[in-house]
């Protein structure tokens, strides 16, 4: 029985027939050469290496270690069952394979059941790559809460690149586009299990620095804002691919997210409120009646801006002419939230033009251009109403519509529980075990309070009029 060495190896031509060489030094161990291919006697060895045993059961096994790698370089490497081995790396595998079998270690089987998992793992890679994971998790994702899909589902959906058709508000109808060098586009062929943290902190840092991949970037310069929404968005996906099971760990843990700005507190002085509400005559319907709603009721902009017909005067069984209802789908805390509405509001709302839905809708908005849709592109209308209030007038945003109408609310004595029942608060006053045991709406309350607002606005837009004469005058 020969020892094997490479010199010895590298002498061996292929026969007509396969041969098999055994190696003394392991156990087991045999050179094959592969018969010959061509008529070209030049023609090298095609060689690899396999072990001859025999099973627990007694029967004989062949396992094919792999190719023979006839460079004598060697490396501490521990020797791998199918890559290109020397002539000491097959010893040494080999006998490791003979220290199992000695162990009672059916080999073969170890070795089959470790290929399938691979070929397994290789064709689950392939199906969990980012755009179809992303996919599943806007289709699946649900607020613990309340157990409804996110309220800004779409937003989250662009984030990760990927975009819905406006028409649908159910994501698991119809498949998704992939923004083009959106997020979901630049991770379109890989596997979520290979996202680490170094490729999320490269993502968010992007965003951060450029804008958000595929989306139009809404403000120049660096935005910690935007970073801070990328990094829930992915933090939001691979939480939910872990409990999936999808990865093994969550590669967000550990990068870095901005802190968040401290909370505003800008609210308009009386005087403010008068430069606003003159400055909305030069913004056309339906944005200028919209203003002036968000500042008199309230109520938060896409409460505002998605105002239905059917939620005004009555629909719900109970509800006063005056009120305007708005179902647990439409409000931020998922509570049925009723809201009285002052007379001049009222007409106000009576008197904005509607634009008919399309044929099939059974509902209509207040505030459209479309029909189809609430008005959208606030971020331009806010630019041409800025310019009308002056350059002078310090900086603000929309929401500060709704704080200004709850310290103008304080401001008139109006008490804490008052104005949050007004603003459909949970937290605050109603927070913990107050909002479970303290129910009562405040309705009779919470509509002086309007009132008193509302002709407050009046007085300072008007002097003594109010807000009903002042548009008869329009």
């Amino acid at each position: 029985m020969p020892v094997l060495t490479v010199p010895g190896m590298m002498k061996y031509r292929p026969a007509a027939k396969r041969r098999e060489i055994r190696d003394s030094l392991a156990p087991g161990l045999h050179l094959v050469i592969q018969p010959k291919r061509t008529d070209d006697k030049r023609e090298p060895a095609r060689c690899s290496w396999a072990m001859r045993f025999r099973r627990p059961d007694g029967r004989t096994a062949k396992l094919t270690l792999g190719l023979v790698d006839f460079s004598e370089a060697e490396n501490d490497e521990e020797p791998v069952l199918g890559a290109p081995l020397t002539l000491r790396a097959a010893r040494q595998l080999a006998n490791k394979v003979d220290r199992d079998r000695a162990r009672g270690i059916d080999v073969v089987s170890e070795y089959k059941a470790d290929k399938e998992r691979k070929r397994a793992s290789a064709a689950d890679a392939a199906e969990n790559t980012f755009p179809k994971l992303a996919t599943e998790f806007i289709r699946d994702h649900r607020v613990r809460r309340w157990g409804t899909w996110p309220r800004r589902w779409r937003e989250t959906a662009a984030l990760l690149g990927l975009r819905w058709d406006r028409s649908s508000a159910d994501p698991t109808k119809g498949e998704p586009e992939i923004i083009p060098g959106g997020q979901a586009d630049k991770w379109r062929d890989r596997p979520v299990s290979t996202i680490d943290d170094h490729a999320v902190h490269i993502c968010i840092d992007e965003a951060r620095k450029k804008g958000i991949p595929g989306l139009k970037k809404r403000n120049k310069g660096v935005s910690d804002s935007r970073a801070r929404k990328m990094h829930g968005a992915l933090s939001a996906f691979f939480k939910w691919a872990k409990h999936q099971r999808r990865i093994a760990t969550n590669p967000c843990l550990d990068v870095w997210r901005p802190e968040p700005r401290p909370a505003r507190k800008r609210a308009f002085t009386d005087a403010e409120i008068k430069v606003f509400w003159t400055a909305s005559e030069q913004i056309s319907e339906p944005f200028r009646s919209a203003l002036r709603v968000l500042l008199l009721t309230g109520q938060r902009l896409r409460e505002v801006a998605g105002m239905m017909d059917h939620e005004l005067g009555g629909f719900f069984p109970g509800t006063p002419a005056d009120v305007w209802t708005l179902g647990p789908d439409r409000t931020k805390n998922h509570r049925e939230h009723h809201v009285p509405l002052a007379q001049s509001v009222r007409d106000m709302i009576d008197d904005v033009p509607r634009v008919e839905p399309p044929r099939g809708q059974n509902f209509s908005y207040v505030f459209s251009t479309t029909g189809s849709t609430p008005i959208s592109g606030w971020s331009k209308m806010k630019k041409r109403l800025n310019k009308a209030m002056g350059k002078d007038f310090p900086h603000w945003t929309l929401h500060d519509l709704r704080r200004s109408c709850a310290t103008g609310m304080q401001r008139l004595g109006v008490r804490p529980e008052v104005i949050e029942r007004a603003l459909n608060h949970v937290s605050g006053t109603f927070g913990g075990i107050v909002g479970t045991y303290q129910t009562d709406l405040m309705s009779a309350e919470v509509k002086i309070a309007m009132e008193r607002w509302s002709q407050h606005v009046a007085g300072l837009v008007e002097g003594s009029d109010n807000v009903v004469r002042m548009r008869a005058k329009q």
